[in-house]
């Protein structure tokens, strides 16, 4: 009863405590021209004499921060679904995929059993130069056990980042090696590389996969075509799939890449921001190569931009599914102590005047939007999606494009839904097949690496019969598995279990280089680019 009533008091307080940071914000970003007429300025005086009253006279101490960081979400949750607060501890983390880089030691590891499993340690990083390897197991830091603890993945990353040119030492246990090993390492500034792989597909054509937007994009992409078109390169299938975005200016120099001088690449408005259009330059490196770009319905922000940009000036073509429809330009705030707000000042709009931002007029329903496509068939049938005839724009070549959210491609491949038997399911829910790929590569590591490249090691493990070596290991995890499933087999889930032990052995280009022989949009995209209709 007593806290009842004590929230009841106080929610007055943190709706009062709201509204003076929205007025704050609001004098922040826009100056002091705050209407007198209709008393906006004596509400204000009245939340100033309330909270005084509050601070005085209240028959508890409040905490008057407590009360703000607690309040700040609420207002912010008023406005559209991607403005954001964060405070001041969640800020660091919160900018780490924008800034492209975190300082720690370098690894890529995996949490199982308890354990930390070293999968590879990130090449030219502190844990590569003092000798740290894949199969690796962390069991102390600085002295602290950290295996057979339930530690979770924050803590164990807590532990292991830090500032650069602070020292750790960490001890690891090797498969094969008797004693403990010991290791200090120097932490230093580890890329969060945007680009997961870049690889010639075939022939000419180049394939380039980018899986986010940060400050360290555009110079990746740019040194990755370089590789490529010293390997030949004339033509790039250019994978956004699953990208949520980032970092507009990167996503527009790189479609400034792509483009003759003069050419509206994006353009932004908003009530008080008035319209800014980014145009291409004159550099275009990449002008003259043909090119195909990848979207699904994650293909977010960014990824939208540079996809719209090169349907809208007829630059290439857009294949896959329509993206998530995400247009709303974000503008970062920092506050004193050291929080941050993210806040929609403005609207993308392509270079025909398409608006990217889906409806959120009912929060509900776009929280909900990528479940409805899915239960109206818009994944696997392309006349499921019903265009709004009164937003039809049309391309300097003729071309018809819609806008009332996300970028329709130019040609639709369906999500596939047929892959995979109720083994299959069960073995993805579990993470059974993680499980066995990280437990093969670990256990078979000296043998393995004798193989170098992602196609050879995949033979390999073809003449192994790895997929009954699997059936076995699913079959002891708990999961059934009939006589029909083990002769009838699952292509596609034995691509993946091969692809993912060339990833735990080589690299994340093996990877892709073995599954996109079976994607069906990517086959679709080089198909395309080949000229084939």
């Amino acid at each position: 009863m007593y806290k009842n009533s004590k929230i009841q008091i106080l929610l007055p307080i943190i709706i009062a405590v709201s509204v003076v940071f929205g007025m704050y914000v609001y004098k922040t970003l826009f100056g002091n021209n705050l209407e007198t007429a209709g008393g906006r300025n004596n509400n204000l005086n009245k939340i100033d004499i309330l909270l005084q009253l509050v601070g005085e006279n209240y028959v508890d101490t409040v905490s008057y921060d407590t009360l703000v960081e607690n309040a700040i979400p609420k207002i912010i949750e008023q406005l559209d679904p991607h403005s954001i607060y964060i405070p001041a501890k969640e800020l660091a983390e919160a900018d780490e995929p924008i800034r492209g880089n975190f300082d720690g030691i370098g690894i890529t590891f995996n949490l199982r059993n308890d354990t930390v499993y070293v999968i590879q340690p990130i090449q030219g990083g502190p844990s590569e130069k003092v000798g740290i390897r894949g199969g690796d197991r962390i069991i102390k830091v600085n002295d602290t056990i950290v295996a057979g603890i339930k530690i979770t993945n924050e803590k164990i990353m807590a532990r292991l980042k830090g500032l650069k040119g602070t020292k750790v030492n960490i001890t690891v246990v090797r498969p094969g090696i008797d004693k403990e090993l010991s290791f200090d390492i120097i932490r230093d500034k580890i890329p969060i590389h945007s680009i997961d792989v870049a690889y010639v597909a075939q022939g000419d054509v180049g394939y380039l996969k980018i899986s986010r937007f940060s400050m360290t994009t555009y110079n990746e992409f740019m040194e990755k075509i370089a590789l490529l078109k010293q390997q030949g390169m004339r033509k790039l299938i250019l994978d956004l799939r699953g990208n949520g975005g980032g970092i507009l200016q990167d996503a527009v120099r790189i479609v400034d890449e792509f483009l003759p001088a003069g050419k509206t690449i994006v353009y932004t408005e908003g009530k008080a921001r008035p319209r800014f259009d980014y145009l291409s330059s004159a550099r275009g490196f990449l002008q003259n190569n043909d090119v195909v770009i990848m979207i699904d319905e994650w293909s977010a922000s960014a990824s939208e931009i540079l996809a719209g940009a090169i349907q809208d000036n007829d630059r290439g073509i857009i294949v896959g599914r329509r993206s998530f429809g995400k247009g709303l330009v974000q503008e970062p705030i920092y506050f004193n102590d050291g929080s941050a707000l993210r806040l929609t000042v403005a609207r993308y709009f392509t270079p025909t005047g398409r608006s990217i931002q889906k409806s959120y007029d009912n929060e509900e329903e776009y929280a909900k939007d990528l479940i409805t496509r899915f239960e109206h068939g818009e994944f696997t049938q392309e006349d499921s999606i019903k265009h709004d005839e009164s937003l039809k724009y049309t391309t300097p070549g003729g071309k018809t494009v819609y806008g009332g959210g996300g970028i329709m491609p130019d040609i639709f491949v369906p999500a596939d839904t047929t892959r995979g038997s109720k083994f299959f399911s069960k073995v993805r829910q579990m993470g059974i097949d993680f499980q066995f790929t990280y437990d093969y590569a670990d256990q078979n590591r000296e043998k393995l690496k004798t193989y170098t490249d992602a196609k050879s090691l995949e033979n390999y493990l073809h003449r192994q019969e790895i997929m009954q070596k699997f059936y076995d290991y699913a079959i002891k995890k708990g999961v059934k598995v009939t006589d029909a499933e083990r002769t009838k087999g699952d292509k596609y889930l034995e691509k993946q279990i091969k692809a993912l032990i060339v990833r735990n052995l080589i690299d994340e280009t093996g990877f892709y280089l073995i599954m996109n022989e079976i994607d069906p949009t990517f086959l679709k995209a080089l198909e395309v680019i080949k000229g084939k209709k």
